[in-house]
């Protein structure tokens, strides 16, 4: 799991913020390790008796007797407990019994508590798709198959039949065999999120006043999309290894074909010194205001195998105010650029490197960036400019 870090729970203020009743409910299958560190919970329907201060403080400073199931359950309240989890929340409870059951003053850590009770895969599907918007680099596979095959949603059955397979591959790797993956439909893309461990974890600690050491598992998050218009799934995992069983067991329990993701996608810069300038153009795709080039690599090979990097503020523009152009000789392999979408105050960076490789600042970018590199002729087989 993650670091276990209880900002919401730093004060009793954040405390009395809870639903005392939801609060105590919450905590109460763990009233004897409370009771043996010096709290004693009231009953439910007592309107007195709760010890903010001392329950911040046994909160704040968890020790090897706390419970593992308690600092699981105080980890991912915390972590939902923000006004975008709050809506993340509600927009997953909509409709249900458990959306009726809960008041309309629910703030958001008491929200949180409620549905974590009722249905505690709820908060932790909306903690995982927090993972979109860190920074991710992806890899590109996409598939053979023409004509392609229609794509639905997995079953329950699907994937648990995935997750044991994974399970098997995390066993003998020595990361736990307890995976999950969470699926996310949106904006034509399927989205899944591979939950696991990885190797186990040794940190100092002080107990007692003692140096001690203390054994823990730490949680990953990979990323992965399927395009089903090209028959593409992209990818970001740490080892090569789970790239290739990620490649592999996501074909055969989606298509019943182990090699369905047999080919590596392929981006191609040349657009680059093909079209110059032009293949930076976006006024046709809604999202992005602006475009420039910051930084090429070029590859020349030879028997020191140079690579010549060029970086500018704005490439093309340094180019046509000293009225030169992209060296017509060396292979482009890697190329930086700065984009401008709509709405945001500042631009952001796409990494594009010729092969199968991309970074993003954020994963809700990628279908914008994606669209425009296809336009521009960038993803070999998407059309414009690198089609044959």
């Amino acid at each position: 799991m993650a670091t276990f870090n209880l900002r919401r729970f730093s004060k009793p203020e954040m405390l009395r913020r809870i639903d005392r009743k939801h609060l105590i409910a919450f905590l109460e299958p763990h009233a004897a390790y409370f009771s043996a560190r010096g709290v004693e919970l009231p009953p439910v329907q007592q309107e007195d008796g709760l010890d903010y201060n001392a329950l911040s403080h046994i909160l704040l400073t968890p020790d090897g007797s706390t419970p593992d199931d308690l600092a699981e359950a105080l980890f991912y309240v915390n972590e939902v407990s923000t006004p975008e989890g709050f809506d993340s929340i509600q927009d997953e409870i909509a409709g249900t019994d458990i959306d009726v059951e809960i008041g309309e003053n629910a703030a958001p850590a008491d929200l949180a508590i409620q549905v974590w009770m009722a249905d505690r895969e709820i908060i932790e599907k909306v903690h995982a798709e927090q993972f979109f918007m860190n920074v991710r680099s992806f890899e590109y596979f996409k598939t053979k198959k023409n004509p392609l095959p229609d794509f639905v949603l997995p079953s329950e059955e699907t994937l648990a039949a995935l997750e044991a397979d994974l399970d098997e591959w995390f066993s003998k790797k020595r990361r736990g065999k307890y995976s999950k993956v969470f699926v996310y439909p949106k904006e034509g893309h399927t989205w899944f999120l591979v939950r696991h461990g990885k190797p186990y974890a040794r940190e100092a600690v002080i107990e007692a006043g003692e140096s001690t050491s203390q054994y823990f598992r730490p949680e990953k998050f990979d990323v992965l999309a399927y395009n089903p218009v090209i028959g593409e799934i992209r990818m970001n995992a740490e080892t090569k290894g789970e790239k290739e069983l990620y490649r592999k067991k996501f074909g055969l329990h989606l298509f019943g074909n182990e090699e369905f993701f047999s080919e590596r996608s392929r981006f191609d810069l040349e657009p680059l010194r093909q079209i110059g300038e032009e293949a930076l153009l976006c006024d046709d795709v809604e999202g992005i205001e602006y475009v420039r080039l910051k930084e090429v690599q070029f590859f020349w090979g030879g028997a020191h195998k140079d690579i010549e990097i060029r970086r500018s503020e704005d490439m093309f523009a340094s180019l046509r105010d000293r009225d030169k152009t992209l060296p017509a000789g060396g292979k482009i392999v890697k190329a930086s650029f700065q984009i401008k979408f709509d709405g945001s105050k500042t631009p952001r960076s796409v990494i594009l490197s010729s092969g199968n490789r991309a970074q993003f600042k954020r994963d809700g970018d990628a279908e914008v960036i994606e669209r425009w590199l296809g336009l521009r002729g960038f993803i070999v087989g998407a059309g414009g400019v690198s089609d044959e």
